[in-house]
């Protein structure tokens, strides 16, 4: 530090010291700039600089005058030399930098800057400014930024892209997205709600359960967990537990209008309709230009529901009016009409915003095109199929079934194979209909798909002057289909050639193979023991709904014509050990 004798108080004729340094420097500076003088500002900061070179504010506040004064690459250049040499932690500069590519029109370069703060900077000290800089650039460069997170809202960036997903019907990859962003911050409530609901639409009541318990630990008053909660007692028929959540619930008056609406479609699932009516009621008053036609369609349901018919009559006018379009409030209106004039009551409304789901799949099955654009625009058309197979009556599954089929893709294929596997004890005509829907998807033989070498398909068809039932065929594809996920498409492949064998083995005048399901199980059961898995009758038995001596005794009758231990190579099994049956 340097001191220098350079001033005289004029009263007492005392000497006063004048000490030159970084603060002595940064001050003058500062006077400079409040009278508009730049450049004495910017000596005054080189020399603060010059003083304490490994001051990384220092340095700022030059890049600072610097951008004042519109020489926005030199103020750059020291931004970068603080991140490279003085403090590479100092992560505002990458904001600084930002602006400063901004104003010469470098936007690519202020994007890539303005990204690298977000996603580095912990404190979010320009989280305001930053959002306002982003609007800016995604006006210019016509797109959005590839910003994958914010530091400081940790999570935030994530979890708008896993509720996304949830609103497109894509529930496993929104749990995936969920159950990440729950490792690095536990305590993001929303997050843990919104997994519980993909669980929810994915069928997994339990884990569904457990999130939300979760959450009411560390927040008990939350109000889309306690929702979420009450549905859930109910679809588990848990009245005891369900009587004291709904009653506190009723009693409940939110504030917010995402409250408002969570507690209305939550009071309508419950069936207190009345209580969703005035909730529903409250939001057209409250919501600007009285809403949309779906929030018009929510509180005709609840009205309907509640045997107040004139008010359903006037909100579905109103939803026609605003959506002339949608066949929807149409339909309802002309139930609604043929219903007062039978003088009977409206049978029960959904609270979705869409045609009843039978109406629906008859549309779907006359009209091919109108399925394509159906599935489309409402993503959260997979949920309904899947609660469709799995709670609709036997009719609908089949309906579903054949709309799937149509629908075509890996999505609706993976759809039935998940439903076969959860439910492996379905009729034989139902499970005949899946079976046929997962060929036209596949294309030829379901399971077909996993070989992987056309040029050996040949070798799993044994020539033979009879001709290939369809009864043999179904035992072929309910087998693989059964075994899909568990096994490789190598033993799956083994299993249809050990099949082909047994009847080409059997002779020109093959007996009726009645009981398609216990010939899948015993085959099933084969190729276990071939690949060496420990496997018994009882598990496979449970598995193809069918009885331990069926699987047993035919699994014997298999063995016997294939002698399979004494030929293991030739169907493509090397297993680790093996037990005779």
């Amino acid at each position: 530090m340097i001191e220098r004798t350079s001033e005289q108080d004029a009263d007492n004729g005392n000497v006063v010291p004048l000490t030159l340094d970084a603060n002595f420097f940064f001050e003058r500076a500062v006077r400079s700039m409040d009278r508009f003088q730049y450049d004495k500002a910017l000596r005054n900061f080189r020399k603060a600089v010059e003083y304490e070179p490994d001051n990384p504010v220092n340095h700022c506040n030059l890049a600072g005058i610097l951008s004042e004064m519109g020489d926005y690459e030199a103020s750059n250049e020291i931004l970068l030399h603080v991140l490279e040499n003085v403090e590479p932690g100092m992560t505002e500069c990458h904001f600084y930098m930002a602006n400063n590519f901004a104003n010469m029109d470098n936007f690519e370069a202020a994007e890539q800057s303005l990204v690298t703060y977000l996603e580095e900077d912990a404190n979010g000290e320009y989280l305001t400014e930053s959002e306002e800089l982003m609007e800016l650039l995604q006006y210019e460069l016509d797109r959005p930024a590839p910003l994958v997170r914010i530091r400081s809202r940790e999570g935030v960036v994530e979890h708008e892209r896993a509720r996304r997903l949830l609103e497109e019907g894509k529930f496993p990859q929104a749990v995936k997205l969920l159950e990440e962003i729950l490792e690095t911050s536990p305590d993001f409530l929303a997050a843990r709600n919104n997994l519980a609901l993909a669980y929810f639409y994915m069928g997994q009541f339990a884990k569904s359960r457990e999130c939300l318990s979760e959450v009411l630990e560390l927040d008990p008053g939350n109000l889309h967990a306690l929702c979420n909660t009450a549905i859930l007692l109910q679809y588990a028929g848990d009245k005891e537990q369900l009587a004291p959540l709904v009653s506190m619930l009723e009693t409940t008056v939110p504030f917010h209008q995402e409250h408002v609406f969570k507690m209305a479609t939550t009071m309508g699932i419950l069936g207190r309709h009345r209580i969703a009516y005035s909730h529903f009621r409250r939001l057209l008053k409250e919501v600007e230009a009285g809403g949309d036609a779906s929030l018009y369609h929510y509180c005709a349901a609840a009205a309907s529901n509640s045997g107040l018919y004139d008010e359903a009559l006037h909100c579905w006018r109103q939803a026609a009016r605003l959506d002339p379009a949608s066949p929807v409030p149409g339909f309802f209106l002309a139930q609604l009409q043929a219903s007062v004039q039978a003088g009977q009551p409206m049978l029960p409304v959904s609270y979705n915003y869409q045609l009843p789901f039978q109406e629906q799949l008859k549309l779907w099955t006359d009209s091919p095109d109108l399925l394509a654009r159906e599935v489309q625009s409402n993503p959260l058309l997979r949920a309904s199929f899947f609660w469709a197979l799995r709670y609709g009556d036997a009719d609908t599954q089949r309906q579903v079934t054949a709309v799937l089929g149509q629908i075509g893709g890996s999505e609706s294929a993976e759809m039935l194979r998940e439903w076969m596997e959860q439910e492996p004890s379905l009729e034989e005509g139902l499970q005949e209909s899946v079976l046929l829907s997962l060929q036209r998807l596949i294309g030829g033989h379901a399971g077909e798909d996993m070989v992987g070498d056309e040029q050996e398909r040949p070798a799993l068809a044994p020539q033979r002057a009879q001709e290939w039932r369809e009864e043999w065929q179904r035992i072929i594809d309910q087998t693989t289909a059964m075994m899909d996920r568990r096994f490789d498409p190598h033993q799956k492949q083994a299993a249809e050639l050990l099949w082909r064998r047994f009847v080409d083995r059997l002779g020109p005048d093959v007996p009726p193979l009645r009981h398609t399901h216990g010939w899948s199980a015993a085959l099933e059961y084969m190729v276990a023991k071939l690949c060496g898995r420990p496997v018994t009758y009882r598990e496979i038995a449970q598995r193809y709904a069918v009885t331990v001596s069926m699987v047993s005794r035919y699994a014997r009758r298999i063995d016997e014509v294939c002698e399979t231990f004494d030929d293991l190579p030739s169907l493509g099994i090397f297993p680790s050990s093996t037990e005779k049956i």
